[in-house]
């Protein structure tokens, strides 16, 4: 999986994992994720593109971060010491090593579209690049050839990763551009002039701390350079001698007015005073507007304007003295109207701590002009001249009398005044904002409010919003990904500020500064405190006031500053609505800011979706007015039930939104009574709706009815109880109950109703008092409460209920039972407190009026138990004692414990059964019973005793633990279970929870510790909460580091669990107990193996993804292994993701499944059983230890072949009664079954039993044992090859998977490699062409020529000389030169006649014996003749080629130009190469040597059979090596006598021949070198140096060698036994030696090396010995070519794709030209076949050019094209004539591989052929002036590069040859006749032939 996609779901398992303390302010809108650790980036203003410069690469993405370009900067070849490449004049003699490219400095010129990309390698080279395409360079410099280049001009930023640089761009008052740049002094790089210790000329100096640099791309001369003269002066540079004081960390350059300010930090201050800051601001005056002097800026210097200050952050020696990043805004000051710059600042100091600090500029404006007031008029010690600086004016301020400044000069300077100059006094600012690790900031200032974004070093973005004095007011988080550091630069979106563009470590970020929608009401949007969001009133959401699409009008966008009563409200008319109101419209008044509704389509929506439309009122106040129609009362919800009313929800909606929402309420009064109907009067009269009591029907109504005059409308007034207290009366007792009414008729019938079926009528006895009689009420409890209400009588069924008098406070009737809970005497008597009237008589609780006699004294109390029985003697125990008649009350109960008082606790008192009391203290041990007294009853005694004891504390274990807490400790002592209460403290504060208690031993938990460095703390057990003072009860135990846990392996597991994951660490000897959890299950026990090993067994899981896993050590979550600081902020606590999560992957279970995916296997019982199984792909990385397979009950033993493939065997024998057994694969808790083994019977049985049947049948039974023992043997011989068969796939998989290992080779390393060497090594044009034409005779020559080039050759190769006679000068006979140079001067001239030259041609082509060689050659010879006219050239090509096609059209058109048989068909080939020459180098040459160069290395990464030349790699069947021959590369370093370089490390294999070391040695010495350079293997010895230094000479054939199979075998590095690391050493032989020549010319039958020949017919012959080599099918072999074709897929399609486009700043103009020529000549013959077109043009260009090209690269190359390499290109050249095929290609399984290979490309390249020929013919077409401009531009520049004499003289020899047949054609063409074309042929012979020349070329 990709990188960007694992740190996307790492982000996602992280958020997923926070705890936010509120809703973040700020969301991530887009991200782009580096691979590469960020440096610099900068956003367009006008195109919003993203520059984004990281290590080795910079990016060009767009306004959403997706990326448009990229384009890679490094590594590249550089060396610190070494000056940049560019510089032309200083060559580098140090080594050169690939360095990483740092970014240094990334800025945007808008006006000249440039970037400027600066980077760390080449001494800090800046590079200018084009702004619309980041990939190419805008600006070549230094210009090619340019030789007045100086270092100055490269050297630009700082050359190291870690040295900072800072820069920016701005315009002179000439519209000059320039470049400001501040790059830290590194010390490290070139020196310039070391022993000038003068002032330097600068030109040639290292980079300064500051310059000023031109950047204007118009003048390249000066471009870079410090263009103001004198040079220096456009500098500051610190004198080398105090550099060391002057260590300058630049933050940031910015531009502030006319003024260029520079923030950096002196670091050579850092560690010395950190109380004092070391931060710096420093001013530049820029020359951006017209200045006073005419002189123009040369005039001023950059040190004349330069100033410094020191910024403060933090007073009273709390200061932060760093300043880490700067941001300059205008803030809105108090008054609110006017606006304010001020420059921000995050400094920070030690341990991470830093703040935020604000900085007026107009501050720092006077105190520049005071400094400069003070060193001219007044001298003091705030202000100093700084010597340091080499182009500086003095050492001190000098007084100058009165000197008036001008303001010009108290701001900049001037030359006459001292600079540059520094203020010692600090600009002081206390800090706004103080937050551990703060990186960055940037601000803004929105809706006049002062909003500032912070990142820090740990991934979090904040946001402040500050108030008008700097305070803050408030604050919001964001986590960014993979909580990496923010960078320092953070920068608004230049087109919406609502966005920020930011960068971390290895992020891109666009994040939108607000998530306005997270607050849904306008009050809670307001009140949320973000200046970004308001309340967007027509849409009713909280927006950012740019997302308000209605945010023109006015009031429709509601901002912070403005109240929450702005909000949107409304108040209704009325409020409230009686169910029976008729009332029609409803009053709406809008409140807040609203915009005028008027033209708006307003309604009111009620709460069920129903809408009404609404009249808005005009209105001059801000609030608008509106009335609303009333639905019916049906359209309503019913009211609830047990309620009397229904709110009903309104909103406003303004065009379709809802705007404002408010309600009003519907009110039903007759429901009241029903609701209350105890209170029914009185609920009626008191609810806040206007309601009237109806007394005459008992109803509450909601209007005055005019027929009603008895209408309540005050609560006092509703007839009603008045409540009186009853005492609590027994249980059945008859009583009567008096109770007084108010508001009520005398004489009304009323029932007294107690809540009981019985009624009690009520009898009046005046007019306000009533009397129930004989009531009678009983309970079955020990009390129960009776509710007394008066029910009217009368007919009241209308209501269909019972109608009650009000009773406001119910009438409560206490009625108790004596005989229910009071068990004995004292319980009894003690329920007198409540009111009970109960007394104790005959052993039982009755009513006092039952009890006769009654007697208050009780029986002496009782003690059934107590507990504790032991407590300590200081006392405090609480003592509880358990019995009966323990006492009617506490007052009456005294305990004592022998003469020791037990204080009675009352609130623990329990009447008669149990007390509870405080033990006293003792003065020595003791034991004695427990004594209560009860006044009146007597005392009880205990039967047990309790014991005054003494705790000892004797010991602890463990004593110690780690810091977290969580140990299990045991205290071992005497008496330590006594007491009540027992507790175990930790340095008297803390408590260790106890588990488990006894008497001698306390078990408990141990709490962290309190402090991060606390080690030895006191264990106290403390008895009855009495501190601990004695140190019996006291132990020491230690808190050691806590364990730590580094990592846990593996990092995957599968879904269903159970896998083994170890955990590694340190300190696990202070674990007790470990569990593991999965983030979404629950814990997993895990076993601790030593103190630095635990492993744990993974839970399963439901799906496949990324989860964390965290652990629990002694039961407490482990978080890392460092405690939490104390000074961190708690809520960055929370949010941040401690170190104790770990990353563990869920993947799919693995797949198993048997050999040949059967379910079911037979097998006999009885022998021995093998299965093989294989495991489908995963990425698990299993181990064979996870694995067992069970075979029913037993288990199987397993052996591995590979990971994909084990065998699985049980050798005993298998006794069940089961017929299958099921095979079952378990891997942790994955089990699963595979297949079932079927058992067999016995065939002895069988034979048995036919023996019982039938003795006649045994001839039949013995047949029969012989087919089944056939049969068994042949299973298992079927068997057994199976298992072959299965080792046989294995092996195929095994070459496959390496095969496509081999595949991810990384293809860049031939393009690195080409582009460090010096090139491609093209063939020059004039050996390219005699190549091209006379390929046997280039190579004739060649082969005679090129072998004795290093035979006496000392000093190493040196290049051919020109070979071919064609290239030589030509040379006639001194005595016959005058009338053989005029003979074939004349034969020149009737050449260039067409009609002598077509008859020529004819002529000797009707010839029998001129063969096709001669036609070919002719063709060629004419070409070069006629080289230097090709126009005339084309012209008889054409007409030739017209004869050709007429004779063609008459036979079979499709057959033209197939084959070469005529002159002009070899004519047409030569002038396709001359024309295609320039195409073929300049766009397809790189890809067919990235080709060739593929090939070379794939063949070489096997082993490659000397002697055959079969080889592991290749794309041809008749060459690949059938055999799985096991080589290993290794490395051998050699050095190379006499070729002037330092020993290399050479690759080769251990199967390889001493020749083919000796060739791979060449080739790494002279790899960039021709190869006609390159030294023959022969030419050269080869010695090993073993470790004794002896010295061994390396032989393919020496007295060591071995014989096999009768052959002698060549000798390998393998056979030496040469070791990895060996050394060699390779020298030019002396004299030419005896050698074996080249190793493939060797005999055969006599000599070996890794292969016999014809293996496969010489198998018979050794099947009887056992070969050593393991044989398997050769056919499987053949995947081999498939690997090899996958790895060159790559560059075969980029090859491919070269020749068949059109680039369109080189259009083939040839090929254009041609190929129209043939559609002219078929459209005037008729032919409309297009496929014959087709055929004519593949006829034409590919098969006649392209594939002679293919198969040939000795033609275009210098390189050497071994037979191997040329059956590889017969197969690549194969697939391209298919390509260009009309037909298609019939395969089967017989085709030939060469065919079978591309058959799936094909296809697709035959569709980019057509694609060609098409876009050929839609190129517009070329006439013949300009084709004859290209053809003589062509002829130019390769002008006499060719010896024409003598390509005349050859031709001449064929007209010799031919001469009478040549003067008959002459002689029978009419216009040759006329033209005297046969005198003129007969003249040329005569001048030639009367001289003897012997020309000695051939042909």
């Amino acid at each position: 999986m990709p990188p960007w996609i694992e740190i996307a779901v790492l982000l996602l398992g992280v958020l997923a994992l926070e705890t936010h303390r509120s809703a973040s302010a700020l969301h991530i809108q887009q991200a782009f994720a580096s691979p590469n650790r960020t440096n610099n980036f900068v956003v367009d203003p006008v195109s919003r593109k993203v520059y984004l410069a990281t290590v080795n690469t910079i990016y060009q993405l767009n306004g959403t971060l997706t990326v448009e370009v990229e384009k890679r900067t490094g590594p590249v070849e550089d060396n610190l010491l070494c000056h940049a490449p560019q510089l032309p004049q200083a060559p580098c003699e140090h080594r050169k090593s690939l360095t990483d490219n740092y970014n240094k400095l990334l800025k945007l010129d808008r006006e000249q579209g440039v970037v400027v990309v600066c980077g760390s390698v080449y001494q800090g080279f800046c590079e200018l690049r084009k702004m619309d395409n980041i990939s190419q360079i805008a600006v070549e410099f230094p210009p090619q050839g340019e030789k007045t280049v100086f270092p100055s001009m490269l050297n630009i930023a700082a050359n190291h990763p870690n040295a900072s640089t800072v820069g920016l761009i701005f315009r002179s008052h000439g519209g000059h551009t320039r470049l400001l740049v501040g790059a830290t002094y590194t010390g490290a790089g070139t020196q310039f002039f070391p022993m000038n210790h003068s002032k330097e000329d600068l030109r040639f100096e290292n980079t300064p701390e500051i310059a000023i640099r031109s950047l204007n791309i118009k003048d390249l001369s000066r471009l870079f350079t410090y263009d103001i003269n004198p040079s220096e002066d456009n500098v500051f540079k610190i004198k080398q001698e105090v550099k060391t004081k002057n260590k300058l960390n630049f933050v940031h350059a910015f531009v502030q007015k006319t003024y260029s300010y520079i923030a950096f930090n002196n670091d050579a201050n850092m560690g010395h005073k950190e109380s004092q800051p070391n931060s710096i601001l420093a001013r530049i005056c820029l020359d951006t507007e017209n200045p006073k002097k005419p002189t123009g800026p040369e005039s001023r210097k950059l040190t004349e304007s330069y100033i410094q200050m020191p910024l403060q952050c933090g007073f009273n020696g709390d200061i932060y003295n760093r300043l880490l990043s700067v941001y300059p805004a205008e803030i809105h000051t108090d008054d609110g109207g006017s606006s304010e710059p001020y420059l921000f600042g995050v400094f920070s100091k030690a341990d991470r701590k830093s703040a935020l600090c604000a900085f007026k500029f107009g501050d720092i404006e006077e105190m520049i002009r005071q400094g400069r007031r003070n060193c001219s008029n007044s001298p003091s010690s705030d202000v100093q001249v700084l010597d340091s600086v080499i182009q500086g004016s003095g050492a001190a301020c000098i007084q100058k009398g009165n000197l008036v400044l001008q303001p010009e000069q108290l701001d900049c300077g001037a030359a006459h005044l001292q600079h540059p100059l520094a203020l010692r006094r600090s600009l002081r600012a206390i800090p706004v904002f103080e937050y551990p690790g703060l990186t960055s900031v940037s601000v803004d200032n929105v809706q006049n409010h002062t909003v500032v974004f912070l990142g820090t070093s740990n991934g979090r973005l904040h946001k402040l919003t500050l108030l008008t004095n700097m305070t803050l007011a408030r604050h919001w988080k964001l986590k960014l990904p993979a909580s990496e550091a923010v960078h320092h630069i953070m920068t608004f979106d230049p087109s919406d500020r609502n966005f920020l563009y930011l960068m971390t470590s290895h992020h891109m970020l666009r994040v939108k500064v607000a998530e306005c929608d997270q607050w849904r009401s306008c009050s809670d949007c307001l009140g949320a405190g973000d200046a970004h969001c308001g309340w967007c009133t027509l849409e009713n959401r909280c927006a950012i006031q740019k997302e308000c699409s209605q945010r023109f009008l006015a009031r429709s966008w509601i901002s912070m500053s403005e109240s929450p009563q702005q909000c949107p409200s409304m108040t209704l008319t009325p409020p409230e609505i009686s169910i029976s109101a008729d009332i029609k419209d409803v009053g709406i008044l809008i409140n807040g800011s609203v915009p005028d509704l008027i033209g708006s389509r307003v309604e009111c929506e009620f709460g069920w979706g129903v809408s009404t439309a609404a009249t808005v009122h005009l209105d001059n106040s801000p609030a608008q007015i509106q009335t609303c129609p009333l639905l019916p009362r049906e359209r309503y919800q019913p009211i609830p039930p047990g309620t009397d009313h229904l709110t009903v929800p309104v909103a406003i909606k303004v065009n379709g939104t809802s705007v404002v929402t408010g309600s009003f309420i519907i009110y039903d009064c007759e429901r009241i009574g029903a609701i209350h109907p105890k209170t029914s009067c009185v609920s009626c009269l008191s609810t806040k709706w206007k309601c009237y009591w109806d007394q005459e029907n008992h109803l509450c109504v909601s209007s005055k009815d005019e027929s009603k005059h008895n209408l309540l409308e005050n609560a006092a007034s509703c007839p009603s109880l008045v409540t009186s207290e009853v005492s609590p009366s027994p249980s059945g007792m008859k009583q009567d109950f008096m109770l007084a009414l108010r508001n009520i008729q005398e004489g009304e019938g009323l029932d007294c109703d107690f809540g009981t079926e019985q009624r009690y009528e009520a009898t009046w006895l005046n007019s306000s008092t009533v009397k129930c009689s004989g009531v009678i009420l009983s309970t079955n409890q020990r009390s129960q409460v009776y509710h007394l209400n008066l029910r009217r009588k009368g007919d009241f069924s209308g209501f269909g209920k019972d109608i009650y008098i009000d009773s406001p406070q119910p009438m409560k009737v206490e009625v108790y039972n004596c005989g229910v809970g009071s068990s004995d005497c004292s319980q009894c008597w003690g329920r007198e407190d409540q009111g009970h009237l109960c007394g104790w008589c005959e052993n039982s609780c009755r009513s006092r009026d039952d009890c006769q006699p009654i007697t208050d004294q009780c029986p002496a109390p009782e003690i059934h138990k107590i507990s504790p029985l032991r407590g300590p003697v200081e006392g405090g125990t609480l003592l509880t004692v358990q019995g009966r008649n323990l006492g009617r009350r506490a007052k009456a109960v005294n305990v004592n414990i022998g003469d020791v008082a037990c204080i009675l606790k009352p609130e623990h008192f329990t009447v008669s059964v149990e007390l509870v009391c405080v033990t006293g203290r003792s003065k020595h041990e003791m034991t004695h019973i427990v004594q209560v007294d009860v006044d009146q009853s007597g005392t009880g005694t205990s039967k047990e005793d309790f014991s005054y004891l003494v705790p000892k504390l004797l010991s602890m274990e463990p004593n110690k633990g780690p810091r977290a807490g969580g140990t299990r400790v045991t205290i071992m002592g005497d008496h330590l279970n006594i007491g009540s209460q027992v507790k175990v403290k930790v340095n008297n504060s803390l408590e260790c929870i106890i588990t488990k208690k006894t008497v001698e031993t306390i078990e408990c938990i141990m709490p962290p510790a309190l402090h991060a460095h606390t080690d030895s703390v006191t264990v106290c057990v403390e008895f009855e909460n009495v501190p601990c003072k004695i140190e019996e009860l006291s132990i020491q135990y230690t808190y050691e580091k806590n364990p730590i846990i580094s990592a846990i392996y593996p990092k995957k597991s599968y879904l269903s669990g159970g896998r083994i994951i170890t955990v590694t660490g340190q300190g696990f000897d202070l674990v007790q107990s470990v569990t593991m959890q999965v983030l979404g299950t629950r814990e997993t026990n895990c076993t601790l193996l030593s103190s630095s090993t635990i492993t744990c067994a993974s839970p399963a899981f439901s799906q496949s993804q990324q989860t964390w896993v965290q652990f629990f050590l002694n039961g407490v979550l482990y978080t890392g292994d460092s405690p939490p600081s104390s000074d961190s902020e708690p809520e960055e606590e929370e949010m941040e993701l401690h170190r104790g999560y770990f990353l563990l992957e869920y993947v799919e279970d693995p797949q198993f499944f048997t050999a040949s995916k059967e379910k079911l296997i037979k097998h006999h019982l009885g022998e021995p059983l093998t299965l093989i199984i294989n495991k489908g792909p995963s990425d698990l990385e299993l181990v064979p230890e996870e694995y067992s397979v069970m075979i029913g009950p037993y288990p199987c033993n397993i052996s591995f072949h590979n990971d994909q493939l084990f065998h699985c065997t049980i050798n005993e024998l298998l006794s069940t009664s089961e017929r299958e057994l099921p095979v079952t694969v378990q891997v942790g808790n994955f089990h699963h079954t595979i297949a079932k083994v079927q058992l067999g019977g016995s065939e002895l049985a069988i034979v048995v039993s036919i023996v019982v049947c039938c003795v006649l049948l045994l001839l039949c039974t013995v047949a029969l044992v012989v087919y089944c023992t056939k049969s068994r043997r042949a299973e298992r011989y079927w068997q057994k090859t199976l298992l072959q068969m299965e080792e046989m796939e294995s092996q195929i998989r095994e070459e496959i998977r390496k095969g496509f290992a081999e595949l991810q080779t990384d293809m860049t390393d031939l393009t690195k490699e080409l582009n460090r060497s010096q090139g491609i090594p093209f063939l020059e044009y004039k050996q390219f062409v005699t190549r091209t034409f006379f390929p046997k005779m280039c190579s004739d020559y060649e082969k005679s020529l090129v072998q004795p080039a290093y035979e006496s050759d000392t000093l190493g190769p040196r290049a051919l000389p020109e070979t071919h006679p064609l290239l030589q000068d030509w040379q006639a006979n001194n005595t016959t030169r005058p009338n053989v140079e005029e003979g074939i001067t004349l034969f020149s001239t009737l050449l260039n006649n067409k009609h002598f030259l077509v008859t020529f041609v004819h002529a000797l082509e009707q010839q029998k014996d001129f063969a096709v060689r001669d036609r070919c050659s002719l063709a060629s010879l004419l070409t070069i003749a006629l080289h230097g006219k090709l126009e005339y050239y084309t012209s008889i090509m054409k007409d030739l080629l017209v004869d050709l096609i007429d004779a063609s059209a008459s036979k079979n058109p499709k057959l033209m130009l197939r084959r070469t048989e005529s002159v002009v068909e070899k004519m047409l080939t030569n002038w396709m190469s001359i024309c295609m020459y320039s195409y073929l180098k300049e766009t397809v040459g790189e890809p067919f040597f990235l080709l060739l160069c593929a090939i070379k290395q794939q063949i070489n990464k096997g082993s490659i059979d000397a002697i055959t030349g079969k080889a592991r790699y290749t794309l041809n069947e008749e060459w690949l090596l059938r055999e799985n021959i096991e080589a290993k590369p290794q490395n051998i370093n050699v050095s190379f006598q006499g070729c002037g370089m330092d020993s290399l490390s050479v690759r080769v294999m251990n199967t390889d021949t001493i020749c083919q070391v000796k060739e791979k040695i060449i080739e790494a010495f002279y790899k960039n070198l021709p190869f006609s350079q390159w030294p023959r293997a022969e030419d050269v010895d080869l010695e090993w140096f073993d470790s004794g230094s002896n010295s061994k000479l390396l032989q393919d054939l020496d007295n060591s060698s071995v014989m096999e199979d009768g052959r002698k075998k060549l000798n390998t590095v393998f056979h030496y036994q040469i070791p990895e690391g060996a050394s060699l050493a390779m020298s030019m032989k002396d004299k030419k030696e005896n050698s074996l020549g080249r190793v493939k010319d060797l005999d055969t039958e006599k000599y070996v090396h890794l292969v016999l020949p014809h293996d496969e017919l010489m198998e018979t012959k050794k099947s009887h010995r056992q070969s050593h080599r393991k044989k398997v099918l050769p056919e499987i072999y053949l995947t081999r070519l498939l690997s090899t074709k996958g790895t060159l897929q790559k560059f075969l399609d980029d090859l491919f794709q070269a020749i068949l486009s059109i680039p369109p700043d080189r259009p083939p103009l040839a090929v254009k030209y041609f190929f129209d020529f043939l559609e002219e000549q078929a459209d005037k013959r008729g032919i409309t076949d297009p496929d014959t077109l087709h055929i004519w043009k593949t006829n034409s260009l590919p098969l006649r050019f392209w594939v002679n090209i293919l198969k040939n690269p000795q033609f275009v190359f210098d390189i050497d094209k071994t037979d191997h390499m040329d059956a590889c290109l017969s197969v690549i050249a194969q697939a391209f004539i298919d390509a260009c095929s009309i037909s298609d290609l019939q395969l089967g399984k017989d085709s030939p591989t060469n065919k079978l290979l591309y058959a799936k490309e094909i296809p697709e390249y035959k569709k980019r052929v057509q694609s060609y020929y098409r876009q050929i013919q839609e190129m517009s077409p070329l006439s013949e002036q300009e084709m004859n401009a290209h053809l003589a531009e062509e002829s130019r520049k390769y002008r006499n590069e060719f010896n024409t004499n003598l390509a005349l003289t050859e031709i001449y020899k064929y007209a010799k040859r031919y001469r009478n047949q040549v003067v008959n054609a002459l002689e029978s063409n009419p216009t040759a006749r006329r033209t005297q074309l046969h005198h003129k042929f007969e003249q040329v012979i005569a001048l030639v032939e009367d001289n003897i020349y012997e020309c000695c070329s051939e042909a």
